[in-house]
């Protein structure tokens, strides 16, 4: 030691002691920002330890500084996550006393330390031998809290060893009780789920685990640290009975219900066991959601879908604790509990992502020469980087022509089309891609309400639809027409060559900056209209978070592979042609096959077999074409891996007849316009080969699962009451896919979205249930909608429309029926003295478009009613069926 006499040395020194406990505990605030990181405590004891040990030895006074501010940074290690932990395992009423309670005992030792110091001083005990004393104390200590915190230190070890990978954080941490039984139950996506609920949770957890696994030799004793429970299917019920003891001990156990790791990035089927285990138990359970490792290494996800979600800089996992529930909750209700934890999550990761065109340039490039998009018509195919080109391109000319924020396309799903919608995010517009089946009544209100100035068309466009009869001077005369044709004549091979130069040389932000402009994820990215059918059509707003977290919900659970390729025929104005087929596959990088017309069904199956397109998207109207067309041969579908029907409800023979030509399965998704579109989805089941249990993932008769990120409610349309498993009720949506509003009209946006729990979710009108395994079922529509080839035609607004021109006396009520053809199909029933022909005179007049012009005209003598007056629809439909009959 030195003998030191100086007291601004000896002051100096001392201040070291308290900057290193400042370091210390800003480190480890930072260390705990998410969570309490009790592995700290055991690191700061040891820490203390070894510096008081070599603080006799030393003979330096910088190397005693030193030695000192490394003790203070330890101690500050120690003492933060303490207090923190003494505050969580504090009662809230009780807090006051506790911190209290804390700090004199810490005084009374600091007192007792002082006239220990003074009674060795008077005795002339040399102060090595006190240094030596408290190194010995302090040993004890850090002994006592090593033996503690076993699993807080080892898992300490792991979090720093991950920290380079992964960044965690924790959401719903004031839902973890301090004390008391609690079983955890969530989802199990990644080998890696027990580290990240254990380095969230600042109680120790024991984790139940396949015994297949525990009893691997150069595992079990590290398993035993962490109390793991091993279980099996022929030791469930041992297994079982252990989590019950030690639950009525008050401790945390953790099962992942799914009984093994996902296949397909879905929550799977939640086993029933755990509601066996808590019997007599006195706690909660505590739903938990896991987001960020699914397309990680150690996930079970495909390899391609694992290079899209690789990242230089660290993953962020978010690890998600909700409410607690009952102990006595079902398999049922915990997981929607957990469905409903993941919305939070993908807002969180969803608001980090990139807006649409900055996300398609990054995945340029990385391998600018990969192919992009194919037109099937033209045989012509685009590389990444030669489809850049032509964006950035586009991008320009609309930054210079359109001042205007809403552009206007009116363009085919072809290259072209998918090119302009992304030239048109690269210059930071929000597009609308306008409906041309739609009347011109409709366009026209379209072009209002969106103020639309300019189109973006193309002349070989406008001509086949004008040979189809459709007339768009009128919509020319509102907006002006720019075409594709002009726009490629202007360019210059100079400015051409320079451009493709920009696309490997400048940096993603530069090619922005210079081409068009830099947008928020919050930006509203495309305008879609409804079909009209209702009166004005009613625009539906959707972000690039929206069309981003769509489309990431829908490549977790394609799960892609590396030979994939996709088919774009749905037209752009709808979602589901613009976000899956269209956005989706350049996004993820996935080649896309284009073709403009989906009724050409010939010329599409001819194109699978010619690209081997793995992943096809269809109506259940276009996909019957491909059953009734002789010249279509089983062989040249055999590529398709997937097929996914939506938009319309998927007739039952339509899917029988499609596998048994083709030997395909077709499975049925499910959403709406206001969901960008895809809300829940039927996806292939999955098989292990360590155990041969099977993942299901689709269920006939149901609509599938909801996507990860989204949830379902089933509610009472009028309380708006959660109701139970198969019980019918209103279908709410909920999730980061969920519309921004409808354009200009807050009130019509207020009526749609309800606010739940702090959660926006989408009124559908339709009526449904959810099956005990999560899966949904469509059963009916609330407010009279019949699908007819994918557009929601309103039965009240065919009956405004046909009253007025009718004779007083005359009572009509208008219903549906299931069509082969276009899935549904508008029937009228008719009471009162006119005749057949004098009433289809009437329904002409009215000005109804084709799709809401009755298929059926059936004649009663009054119209059924209910005993409150209404209309009797369910009588209605009965006496239809007779009269078919």
């Amino acid at each position: 030691m030195l003998a030191i006499d100086n007291t601004i040395i000896i002051q100096g020194l001392l201040a070291c002691s308290g900057l290193g406990i400042i370091a210390g505990s800003l480190f480890a605030g930072k260390i705990s920002q998410n969570y309490i990181e009790t592995g700290l405590i055991p690191i700061g004891a040891s820490g203390m330890v070894v510096t008081l040990f070599l603080l006799p030895q030393l003979s330096s006074t910088p190397l005693l500084a030193v030695d000192i501010l490394a003790f203070g940074f330890f101690g500050g290690l120690f003492i933060i996550p303490l207090n923190s932990l003494i505050q969580f395992h504090a009662r809230a009423q009780q807090l006051g006393i506790v911190l209290a309670g804390n700090n004199w005992i810490q005084n009374v030792v600091m007192l007792t330390f002082l006239a220990i110091t003074v009674v060795f001083s008077l005795a002339g005990t040399h102060s090595a031998v006190l240094l030596h004393l408290l190194t010995i104390v302090t040993l004890a200590g850090a002994l006592y809290t090593v033996r503690k915190l076993p699993q807080s230190l080892i898992r300490y070890v792991f979090a720093t060893v991950f920290s380079s990978q992964y960044r965690i954080n924790v959401q719903g941490f004031d839902h973890i009780p301090s004390q008391g039984a609690v079983l955890m139950l969530g989802n199990h996506i990644s080998w890696l789920d027990w580290a990240m609920v254990q380095i969230a949770s600042p109680r120790p957890v024991r984790f139940v685990m396949a015994n297949s696994y525990y009893q691997r030799w150069y595992l079990t004793w590290f398993l035993d640290l962490f109390g793991v429970i091993p279980i099996s299917n022929a030791s469930s019920k041992g297994a079982l009975e252990a989590v019950n003891t030690y639950l009525k001990q008050g401790e945390v156990v953790c099962l992942f219900p799914e009984g093994s790791i996902s296949r397909n990035g879905q929550l799977g089927e939640f086993k029933k066991g755990f509601e066996h285990c808590v019997k007599e138990v006195d706690g909660i359970i505590l739903p938990f959601y896991l987001r960020g490792l699914w397309g990680s290494r150690f996930s079970r996800s495909s390899s391609h879908l694992k290079s899209l979600t690789h990242t230089r800089s660290r993953r962020d996992v978010i690890v998600a604790f909700g409410k607690p529930l009952a102990i006595e909750s079902e398999a049922s209700t915990v997981k929607s509990a957990v469905f409903d934890l993941s919305i939070d999550t993908w807002q969180s990761y969803t608001n980090a992502l990139p807006p649409l065109a900055q996300a398609w340039i990054n995945r340029v490039k990385q391998s600018g020469s990969a192919d992009c998009l194919t037109d099937i018509q033209g045989n012509t195919t685009l590389s990444r980087r030669k489809a850049l080109t032509v964006a950035l391109l586009f991008a320009r000319r609309i930054k210079e022509q359109s001042p205007e924020q809403n552009i206007g396309l009116l363009l085919p799903a072809s290259s072209a089309g998918l090119l302009a919608n992304m030239g048109a995010f690269i210059s930071g517009k929000t597009v609308v891609n306008l409906n041309f089946t739609a009347n011109i009544a409709s366009m026209l209100s379209v072009i209002n309400k969106a103020e639309i100035k300019i189109i973006y068309t193309s002349r070989r466009f406008i001509k086949k639809l004008t040979q189809k009869g459709i007339e768009l001077d009128s919509l020319f005369e509102q907006a002006s027409p720019v075409y594709l044709e002009d726009i490629q004549d202007s360019l210059g091979k100079p400015e051409q060559i320079l451009t493709l130069l920009a696309t490997s040389l400048l940096s993603t932000r530069l090619l922005l900056a210079v081409y068009g402009k830099q947008t928020d994820i919050h930006q509203p990215a495309a305008i879609l209209f409804s079909s009209g059918t209702e009166g004005e059509p009613k625009g539906i707003v959707l972000s690039h978070q929206n069309i981003m977290g769509n489309i990431k919900q829908v490549s977790d659970v394609l799960d892609t592979l590396d030979d994939d390729v996709m088919v774009a025929s749905l037209p752009l104005f709808h979602a589901f042609g613009l976000t899956v087929t269209g956005l989706l596959p350049l996004i993820e990088g996935i080649p896309v096959i284009c073709h403009p017309d989906p009724t050409d069904v010939l010329k599409i199956a001819k194109g699978i077999s010619q690209y081997q397109a793995t992943i096809f998207c269809g109506t259940s109207t276009f996909l019957r074409l491909f059953t009734k067309n002789r010249r279509i041969h089983p062989l040249m579908l055999d590529s398709l891996r997937i097929i996914v029907a939506g938009a319309e409800r998927l007739n039952p023979e339509i899917r029988d007849s499609f596998s048994l030509k083709f030997g395909k399965s077709i499975y049925e998704g499910y959403g709406t316009t206001e969901t960008t579109p895809v809300a829940t989805v039927n996806i292939p089941d999955r098989i292990s080969t360590d155990d041969w249990s099977i993942q299901t993932g689709s269920k006939q008769g149901t609509v599938g699962l909801p996507l990860p990120g989204s949830s379902v409610r089933i509610v009472d349309p009028e309380t708006m009451n959660n109701l139970a498993v198969d019980e019918d009720g209103l279908i709410l949506i909920g999730g980061t896919q969920v519309m921004q509003g409808y354009l200009n009209d807050p009130d019509k946006t207020t009526e749609a979205i309800a606010e739940i729990d702090n959660l926006r979710w989408y009124k559908t009108g339709d009526k449904g249930h959810i099956d005990e395994d999560g899966f949904l079922v469509i059963v009916d529509r609330y407010s009279r909608f019949a699908k007819i080839g994918g557009e929601m035609i309103s039965l009240g607004a065919v009956e405004a429309s046909i009253s007025p021109t009718l004779p007083e006396d005359i009572e009509i009520l208008v219903t549906s029926l299931p069509d082969e053809k276009k899935g549904e199909k508008v029937v009228l029933l008719y009471a009162g003295n006119i005749d057949g022909e004098e009433l289809k005179a009437c329904i002409t007049n009215s000005g109804l478009n084709a799709l809401m012009m009755p298929n059926l005209l059936v004649e009663v003598d009054a119209i059924p009613k209910l005993g409150s007056g209404k209309s009797d629809f369910k009588k209605a439909k009965e006496i239809i069926s007779e009269h078919i009959n």
